[in-house]
């Protein structure tokens, strides 16, 4: 592929090992790994330690380079930095038992050997470390500093990564001195891993821009995030010309971009990016976004304007998602209980739409349109059961209009609004199985209609009210009822109502005649109704109280065009 210098799959030692140094580039991200990526390192080190596995293979490393001496780390800084910092880990213990006088002079050699092997060697007159790994200039200075030379490590003063970088040396530190108590068996930890841990190493020239690099991963199959794709693009527009980036304006790109990742972690920053960009565009599918975002942003005027608005609307993207976010406080209640419903559903089409909405329009319009959104949603997704991709469709129309004219027209919902009569149909067919999410709909559901039925206000979210399944979910012989029949009919909307959390506690398998006892002292109506109304509870009751909550629901989620 044009632009690749080389492609081979190698040893650690041979990366490593051989008199190169490796530069993470300063637009990359800070270290960031924890816990859990340590520990499914250290497990397959293990492995290979005891021989459990001949080898192990950690993935692509993509390195750029012009002398092939210096090379920029494009992929693989996580990995390459948690490695180093295991084995520095060991060459302290080494330090420690050199001196208390353990074996002293061959642990002596043990350290220098391994940390000029693998690591770099410390000038014995200034102690600069001078690295085969150099991080970025948020990480460097604290490696250089003091991991390698092994100094005291601050208590504090550190940035996130930095403390990231301190656990993840004392945590090796421990696993390795609690398993290996000689410089001998560290020494020999240490030259079995390196042999057996394989990358397949990618090198690249000068003339691949870093973007290109991410390309091309991406046709080989390594899927990198559209923030990061991103970040790499935006920062070298920025930095395209060194002699004539001012110092302001790399600063001004970095702060923004950690603002960006401060407001959102890394995991939701490539959501939001393509939320935000099909806000005020047509939609891009998630395969096609970067593509469309590179031909859009050409210079540094247009770097900075899309961060700029990227930081501003991500208040919005994350307020969405959080209902109860104190972003809301000054909203009305309407607007929130709306917001929690999406939320409940697991509704994720609606958020570029939202996104424009709340940029654009006035607070009474913008939470009519979140009340639409989640009736919409709850006819067509819900109960309907329809395909969601018909909808992204309606909503970039929507918030296009929103986005253009300040207002919108509700009527463009009705493509995506099934009839009264399809609704209540579906409705009258409808079940969960007893899922955490379907719970929790199921309750939503259950809830509306009793607030709608009693004129109360009770909260779908309490934890004091619970799902009761009328005919149990595995009846006991009392039910004297069919398997087929128990099947059909369990996880029905209609065999479903609200209970008290005390109360439902003690029913379980109990016969419908002593739930009916229960039912009739509920505070609830829709409980109280199937107590007065219902003698007897089988598949007719089931079908029979399944089509009158249909016509109720009908009417409580509903637009009137």
């Amino acid at each position: 592929m044009e632009g690749i210098k080389d492609t081979s799959t190698i040893s650690l030692r041979k990366i490593l090992g051989n008199g190169l140094t490796y530069l993470v580039p300063k637009f990359q991200r800070d270290y960031s790994w924890e816990t859990e990526h340590w520990d499914d390192l250290w497990l397959d080190m293990i492995d290979l330690y005891n021989d459990v596995e001949t080898s192990h293979y950690m993935g692509y490393l993509v390195f750029q380079t012009s002398d092939n001496k210096l090379h920029k780390i494009i992929d693989g800084q996580q990995r390459l930095t948690t490695i180093s910092l295991l084995i520095i880990s060991i060459l302290k213990r080494l330090k420690e038992l050199e001196e208390t006088g353990i074996d002293a002079e061959k642990n002596k050699l043990r350290r220098e050997q391994l940390q000029n092997s693998y690591i770099g060697f410390i000038d014995p007159v200034t102690l600069i470390a001078k690295n085969k790994l150099e991080l970025n200039r948020n990480n460097d200075d604290f490696y250089k500093h003091y991991i390698v030379p092994l100094a005291n490590l601050p208590q504090r003063g550190r940035n996130a990564s930095e403390k990231l970088m301190k656990a993840c040396f004392e945590w090796f530190y421990k696993k390795t001195t609690s398993l290996y108590k000689t410089g001998e068996e560290l020494t020999r930890f240490i030259e079995k891993i390196v042999d057996k841990l394989f990358f397949t190493v990618i090198t690249v020239g000068d003339e691949l821009n870093a973007y290109k690099v991410f390309e091309t991963l991406n046709a080989r199959g390594v899927k990198l995030s559209t923030a990061d794709l991103l970040k790499n693009y935006l920062f070298s527009i920025v930095d395209s010309n060194e002699k004539e980036t001012r110092k302001e304006e790399f600063e001004l790109l970095e702060y923004l971009w950690s603002e960006l990742l401060r407001k959102l972690g890394s995991e939701k920053l490539p959501e939001y990016i393509r939320y935000y960009w099909n806000s005020k565009n047509k939609t891009v599918r998630k395969n096609d976004l970067f593509k469309t975002l590179k031909s859009n942003i050409k210079d540094k005027a247009n770097v900075f304007a899309l961060l700029r608005d990227l930081v501003e609307k991500a208040d919005i993207f994350v307020a969405i998602l959080s209902p109860e976010d104190e972003y809301w406080n000054n909203h009305t209640l309407e607007l929130r209980n709306s917001l929690r419903e999406l939320k409940i559903f697991g509704a994720k089409q609606q958020i570029s739409l939202l996104i424009s909405g709340k940029s654009n329009l006035t607070d009474p319009k913008f939470t009519e349109l979140v009340k639409y959104c989640s009736i919409v949603y709850m006819r067509y997704n819900i109960i309907g059961g329809l395909n969601p991709n018909e909808q992204e469709g309606i909503f970039n129309k929507l918030a296009l209009d929103i986005q253009n004219n300040k207002d919108y027209n509700k009527s463009d919902f009705l493509e995506i609004y099934p009839s009264d009569e399809e609704f209540e149909v579906a409705f009258s067919n409808k079940e969960f199985t007893n899922t955490s999410r379907n719970n929790k709909v199921t309750k939503y559901i259950l809830t509306k209609i009793e607030n709608y039925i009693s004129q109360a206000d009770f909260d779908f979210q309490s934890d004091r009210n619970t799902i009761e399944h009328i005919l149990p979910e595995n009846p006991d012989d009392t039910w004297d009822i069919e398997d087929d029949v128990r099947n059909r009919c369990r996880y029905r909307l209609g065999n479903l109502t609200l209970l008290e959390k005390n109360k439902n506690s003690h029913l379980k398998n109990k016969s419908y005649d002593q739930k009916r006892i229960v039912f009739q002292n509920s505070k609830f109506a829709i409980t109280k109704d199937i107590a007065a109304d219902y003698s007897h509870w089988g598949e007719e009751e089931i079908s029979r109280r399944q089509n009158i909550l249909a016509k109720k629901a009908k009417t409580i989620w509903r637009i009137s065009f």
